[in-house]
């Protein structure tokens, strides 16, 4: 497949890079530095875009069979802003997908956006924490989950717990269209898995993902 691979240069997105040239698939990435990404492969291209910016991206979404959204905010719990770029930026992909005629896309939001009440109890607690540390990252996943729902493309929101920097493993949990009991961790790297190995899967079109080992 023709895969464009949006915040290559993030945990997911560079993930979701190489395992998409391991599994052979022509891969674009989209950085808005070009200097952040150093993988070179004859299967791969690396392009210049802001999603803020859709002029800036538009040719490169040219002949894509699905588009990876791995955009992620810079901060952290204690240092959480007012954003966009999860709703605006992702707006401008859905836009430019429908004029280009493609459909398939992923999508990635956070666990702790809804308190899940299959998590254990001190679980339920430090989501709670979490929903007011970063009030203003999840409200904006929350506002793209919303539009991304009702673009009418064949989508899959993933929404991954703690993320940690481990190994792909191909082993893990997920739950769609439900919650996921005690869903408390997942690399970054089995992430990019579930997408790259779930890009033609019918069962997640159109879904809300929960994944966790």
């Amino acid at each position: 497949m023709n895969i464009l691979v949006v915040g290559a240069n993030g945990g997911i997105g560079r993930q979701a890079v190489e395992q998409a040239l391991t599994a052979g698939h022509n891969t674009t990435a989209m950085v808005r530095n070009l200097a952040n990404l150093s993988i070179t492969h004859p299967l791969l291209e690396i392009v210049q875009g802001d999603v803020m910016q859709p002029y800036t991206f538009e040719r490169y979404m040219d002949r894509q069979d699905a588009v990876i959204s791995a955009l992620v905010v810079n901060g952290g719990p204690f240092n959480d802003k007012p954003t966009t770029l999860y709703s605006e930026g992702n707006a401008h992909l859905i836009e430019i997908m429908k004029k280009k005629g493609v459909k398939r896309a992923f999508f990635i939001s956070s666990s702790a956006i809804e308190t899940s009440p299959a998590l254990p109890f001190y679980a339920r607690w430090a989501t709670r924490v979490l929903q007011r540390l970063l009030r203003h990252m999840y409200a904006d996943q929350l506002k793209m989950e919303h539009l991304v729902k009702a673009a009418g493309i064949e989508h899959t929101i993933i929404r991954p717990p703690r993320l940690l920097n481990k190994p792909v493993t191909g082993h893990y949990r997920l739950g769609i269209n439900s919650f996921l009991k005690n869903s408390l961790s997942i690399s970054r790297a089995d992430v990019a898995h579930f997408m790259i190995f779930h890009l033609d899967d019918p069962e997640t079109f159109r879904a809300m993902v929960e994944i966790g080992y």
